[in-house]
């Protein structure tokens, strides 16, 4: 028999056992109550075997429950767990979340959240749930399958996942997802990345970096973020999952991603120890919310994991909305509707230049050369006559540019270079008198200065200032 399917046709050693939340008075009352401060017992077994699947589902559907009930998993008697992770985090989505993903040890599918980590046990196996939120969970659904066995190989090694969070980030130094001492192999991560700016995803830049066995040199050294989970251009078709690597959230407004990546076809073994680490930034540079769930397998006894946080640093953050001028017509609403005789028109998000952009964004027109135009069209609300200020950005590869309104050039000629990345401030264009709707606004650009490097051009933002006329 061969293919994937083609050991079933074998006799399976062992005896199939389950646990679970079955209402045990043979009524439908099937789900378990767990009261705040609550510690509720999933499964306590004696013997050896070996977990096949874990499920569960849980009301109320909260992110402060996700987050804050904690599953702990202790082997063969220990009295340190070998897993210690926020419910919601286990099955491999950070920020309290909720988000449908299919791999193959973990998914969530329409409610449900499922493991198929094989988890042997030799004496015993003992799982928690902690409830640590002021919410009562009113109904904690679970199933718990496995195979229990006379006895096992003593070379199989014990599961483990270990939470961690650092918040903020530390600048010049990368986050830790696992430090681990003894012999096993390390086979899978979830990270949890929030830019504390609210936008931007410049933390991506980070590489990972692994030291095994005391190394003082990684002997694995990444090429970015978005790279180590098997993905390209900070994860640019937006979410999705995949069997072994997946980017589950991809949040731009609230600069906030969770991905995935299970080693099971490139576990990396370990003899003496192994410390995991990654880059915020290229320089570790970003100030950041990092949390992350390693999942690995080892030989006890285990290193100590890190204690847990207070209950309330155990939720996300929550970043500042963008700051935006007041009265703006942000450069980002003018690329829907832009048209260049050359060039890209997209958004560039601004963050990592600094806070002075509005919106933390501007309209990027790049790709362009000498007498290119770019077209965009600006709503006005209602007719009037209006001082226009222009925000603009200036760069050591930006052009010269003239822009017109109608049939009107708005200004001098605007020359954007710079040495470095900076707005312009307020740029007084001229008054106007202008009716409602949409007025075509035209930039041409007419060439650059001698130490620029390109002809790119950039808009923050324009106002429309009603002018007092006398």
């Amino acid at each position: 028999m061969e293919g994937p399917l083609g050991g079933l046709a074998w006799e399976h050693a062992g005896t199939a056992r389950h646990e679970g939340s079955w209402d045990r008075r043979g009524g439908n009352g099937d789900a378990r109550g767990v009261a705040p401060g609550q510690t509720l017992t999933l499964l306590d077994f004696h013997g050896a075997g070996i977990i096949r699947r874990f499920w569960v589902t849980i009301a109320p559907n909260d992110d402060t429950v996700r987050c804050q009930a904690i599953l702990r998993m202790y082997w063969d008697g220990e009295s340190e767990p070998s897993v210690q992770v926020p419910i919601g985090a286990f099955f491999g989505v950070g920020f309290g979340l909720q988000q449908d993903y299919i791999s193959l040890p973990l998914n969530e599918t329409s409610g449900g959240y499922n493991c198929y980590w094989p988890m042997p046990f030799h004496k015993s196996a003992r799982w928690t749930i902690t409830n640590l939120s002021r919410r009562r969970i009113d109904a904690f659904y679970y199933n718990i399958d496995f195979t229990a066995y006379q006895k096992l190989p003593a070379k199989l090694l014990d599961f483990h996942a270990q939470w961690r969070r650092e918040n903020p980030t530390t600048a010049g130094r990368n986050y830790t997802i696992l430090e681990a001492t003894g012999r096993g192999q390390y086979v899978g991560t979830a990270l949890f990345m929030q830019n504390l700016r609210g936008r931007g995803l410049g933390f991506l830049e980070g590489d990972e970096m692994v030291y095994i066995d005391g190394e003082t040199t990684p002997s694995i050294n990444g090429t970015g973020t978005e790279d180590y989970f098997s993905s390209g251009w900070y994860f640019d078709r937006g979410p999705y999952s995949a069997p072994y690597h997946g980017c589950v959230v991809k949040d731009t407004t609230m600069g906030r991603v969770s991905a995935y990546r299970w080693h099971v076809e490139d576990a990396i073994a370990f003899h003496k120890s192994l410390r995991f680490t990654i880059e915020h930034g290229n320089q570790d540079d970003t100030s950041a919310d990092y949390s992350s769930v390693a999942y690995w397998y080892q030989a006890e006894p285990h290193q100590a994991f890190p204690p847990l946080p207070a209950p309330e640093d155990l939720l996300p953050t929550i970043p500042p909305a963008p700051k935006h001028l007041a009265g703006a017509i942000e450069g980002e609403q003018l690329v829907t509707g832009a048209t260049a005789t050359g060039g890209v028109v997209e958004v560039q998000d601004m963050s990592g230049f600094g806070d002075q952009w509005s919106g933390e964004g501007q309209l990027w027109w790049h790709g362009a050369g000498e007498g290119a135009t770019l077209t965009l069209q600006l709503p006005v609300r209602a007719a009037g006559t209006f001082d226009v200020v222009g925000f603009f950005t200036k760069a050591p590869d930006y052009g010269i540019c003239q822009l017109w309104l109608g049939d009107r050039q708005l200004g001098s000629d605007l020359d954007a270079y710079a040495t470095s990345v900076v707005p312009t401030g307020a740029v007084n264009l001229g008054r106007v008198t202008l009716s409602a709707g949409s007025v075509p606004l035209t930039v041409k650009i007419t060439g650059k200065a001698a130490a620029s490097s390109g002809y790119l051009f950039g808009l923050d933002a324009l106002i429309l200032k009603p002018a007092t006329v006398p």
